[in-house]
């Protein structure tokens, strides 16, 4: 039954194949023509995109039977390439601010969110001077300055540790202060919001570039992977090879 032209086998193959197709299409459709703008929110489609393209290509797997050769092969490969870049496309996808709509958040307009969230830490902190000092550096889109690509990995866990000591400062500072549970886990939630923001404000530029770079990268493996699934599928129908139909 497993097995590429057995009833199991050919079945996880159609029905793989038509997911990613549905997926990557209905996507496509939402996202270009703007006559389908109001249709659902674009980051709900993008959800409906990421399950149908990534549950397909493992449905096309069991069609293979674990097993690749000839110029299939090629396809398969660009398939596996477009599943795991699509994997850190939609973790790069997510360092863009965007609405609940799905629509890019402004450099302005987030601006405007970090000095909303600055006025609520500050008024805790405004009597302790060295911790209102400390957070202000850990929440200031200038120490990304330094930030190179390359050594991304050692900024990020060095800014992790920094964050958390900070972090573990103002709940000292709000326990001294005898603030309440409900106002506390307000604060706190402000404080990492407002630290986010800095961060997304400052890479902003960064993360676009990468994402540019990544579809170029992304989108010739996806082309590979559809000619030659389409060339597949032909030479499959004109040998005569059915299914259950």
């Amino acid at each position: 039954l497993l097995k590429p032209s057995g009833a199991l086998g050919h079945g996880f193959g159609i029905i793989g194949t038509l997911m990613m197709i549905v997926g990557v299409g209905v996507y496509m459709i939402r996202k270009r023509f703007r006559k389908f703008f109001n249709i659902g929110y674009l980051k709900h489609w993008l959800e409906f995109h990421i399950f149908l393209c990534s549950v397909g290509p493992v449905l096309v797997l069991y069609h293979t039977a674990f097993k690749f050769g000839g110029i299939v092969s090629v396809s398969f490969w660009s398939m596996v390439l477009v599943v795991l870049s699509g994997v850190v496309g939609r973790f790069i996808y997510l360092q863009i601010p965007k609405t609940i709509q799905g629509q890019e958040i402004s450099i302005n307009e987030l601006n405007s969110i970090k000095e909303k969230l600055a006025i609520k830490v500050r008024s805790v902190l405004s009597e302790d001077s060295a911790t209102l000092s400390e957070f202000e550096k850990i929440s200031s889109a200038d120490r990304y300055k330094s930030f190179r690509l390359i050594t991304a990995a050692g900024f990020f866990v060095r800014d992790y540790f920094d964050i958390i000591r900070v972090m573990r400062l103002l709940k000292m500072r709000i326990k001294l202060l005898g603030i309440g549970k409900s106002e506390s886990n307000e604060l706190i939630k402000a404080a990492k919001s407002e630290i986010v923001i800095a961060r997304r404000i400052a890479l902003l530029r960064t993360f676009h570039k990468l994402f540019h770079w990544w579809h170029i990268f992304h989108l010739p493996f996806a082309i590979t992977m559809f000619v030659i699934m389409i060339i597949h599928v032909a030479v499959t129908i004109i040998f005569g090879y059915k299914w259950i139909f």
